[in-house]
């Protein structure tokens, strides 16, 4: 017998709440490496400039494979709805150990070749020997990462966001106290390790929560991550997801590599705002990925139970609280316009740079929230081929013309956010229209 799911304030925050915490995690770190390495008093403008050029790359990486999460996450959140979860428990360490063999085969062959990657981004002289530094040490977190937030897809797909929560925030906590420690040094203890330490303690918190999410699925489910065979019979539906996944976040990172190569050959005060404006943006967009969080885990346990009319309402409320929680960022972001951009930077003309674009970053919060939260819908309902034709058609038709055209009439920096704004919109509308078509009429024979 299937168990009808509630969709109420209570049940959407449970899972919201807490994917709100866990999934800031990862911006955090970037975040907290970018005001911590920006306020270095040698060499700060370039280690900010490095810090932003590797983390766009890295992102680039984390998100491409990190899609598996995606996949795990519906598949095991539709059987749970249908009440078939037993067969599936030996799906999530075949596909986690696809996934991190993926990972180790990347960075074997991106390790020996970053200073040409990163030259491709127009980094030159000491910009591109600091770029090259911090991702010797950082690329190493890469396969640790996938690891974990394959784990939090387990978590997700049974309902449970409270131990990725736990595990971020203890991960989030280590990086901070970390990256004080290893980058200013301790007066006659430790010296400074500057740029170098920030890519230490980004490693050592990785590494802690890899350990921790390892440690928690063991003792707070049964599902283990001993590999069995033969392979299961959604193996092949979750590669085919994670495929459309892994194209879509092709196209996505298209448009930030080409952000990131545009801000750095426009100088090096421009890569060091863009650096701070998409960390902000990064950072916002992660805080509003709680409620797809809450979406994406609830919408494919709703669909594993053909529950339409719970599916519908589910869409409605994650919408309007996620309307409301873009617009405060929105209103604290314009409150806090200046101490911003001061906490990521002293240097004067980054900061001018930074201030004279934020705003468009600001206006674009709440049109943001829609895409995102019908995007973790969709992910949940396995809806993988759509969003992939989705952002290809977005990047393609959209962020690429409005960027070069911005360029070719000399607006700068803003070229790039106005196009991040034509991106946006082009991801937001289509899902709202496609989730109208398919289950209105569905709703009708329920």
């Amino acid at each position: 017998m299937i168990t009808k799911t509630a969709v109420n304030f209570k049940t959407i925050n449970r899972l919201a709440i807490p994917a709100t915490i866990s999934g800031i995690a990862e911006p955090l770190l970037s975040i907290t490496d970018t005001a911590i390495v920006g306020n270095i008093p040698i060499d700060g403008l370039e280690s900010l400039a490095a810090v932003g050029i590797v983390g766009s790359f890295l992102s680039m990486l984390i998100w491409v494979l990190g899609q598996t999460r995606s996949a795990i996450s519906a598949i095991i959140s539709q059987y749970l709805g249908a009440n078939k979860l037993e067969e599936v428990a030996n799906l999530p360490a075949q596909a986690i150990g696809l996934n991190i063999t993926l990972s180790f085969l990347i960075l074997g062959s991106t390790f020996f070749l970053s200073e040409e990657i990163f030259s491709l981004f127009e980094a030159k002289g000491k910009i591109l020997e600091f770029s090259v530094s911090y991702y010797s040490i950082r690329v190493w977190g890469f396969p640790l990462t996938l690891f974990t937030f394959a784990i939090f897809g387990i978590f997700r797909g049974l309902q449970n966001t409270f131990y990725p929560m736990l595990v971020a925030i203890i991960g989030a906590v280590l990086n901070i106290v970390l990256d004080f420690v290893l980058v200013y040094g301790i007066e006659g203890v430790l010296d400074p390790l500057y740029l170098e330490g920030a890519a230490w303690a980004s490693l050592i918190a990785q590494m802690v929560m890899a350990i921790l999410a390892f440690v928690l699925l063991n003792v707070k489910t049964k599902i283990s991550l001993k590999f069995q065979l033969p392979f299961n019979k959604e193996l092949k539906s979750l590669i085919f997801m994670a495929l459309n996944l892994f194209v879509r976040t092709l196209a996505l990172n298209l448009a930030l590599m080409l952000a990131v190569r545009e801000a750095t050959a426009l100088g090096d005060e421009f890569i060091g705002a863009h650096t701070i404006a998409i960390n902000i943006w990064l950072f916002s967009a992660f805080f509003i990925d709680g409620y797809s969080g809450a979406g994406n885990s609830m919408g494919g346990r709703l669909l594993g139970a053909k529950d339409y009319n719970g599916l519908w309402t589910l869409a409605k409320k994650i919408n309007w609280y996620g309307f409301i929680v873009s617009i405060v960022l929105l209103v604290l972001g314009f409150l806090l316009y200046e101490p911003l951009g001061r906490l990521f930077s002293k240097d004067a003309t980054v900061l001018n740079a930074f201030y004279a674009i934020f705003y468009l970053v600001l206006i674009g919060f709440p049109m943001n929230a829609v895409a995102f939260l019908f995007d973790g819908m969709f992910k949940g309902m396995g809806e993988m081929k759509y969003l992939r034709n989705l952002l290809l058609g977005a990047t393609l038709l959209g962020f690429v013309p409005t960027l070069y055209l911005g360029l070719h009439f000399g607006l700068g920096l803003h070229a790039i956010w106005l196009a991040f704004l034509v991106w946006m919109f082009f991801r937001s509308a289509p899902l709202v229209w496609k989730f109208r078509r398919k289950f209105r009429p569905l709703l009708q024979n329920q």
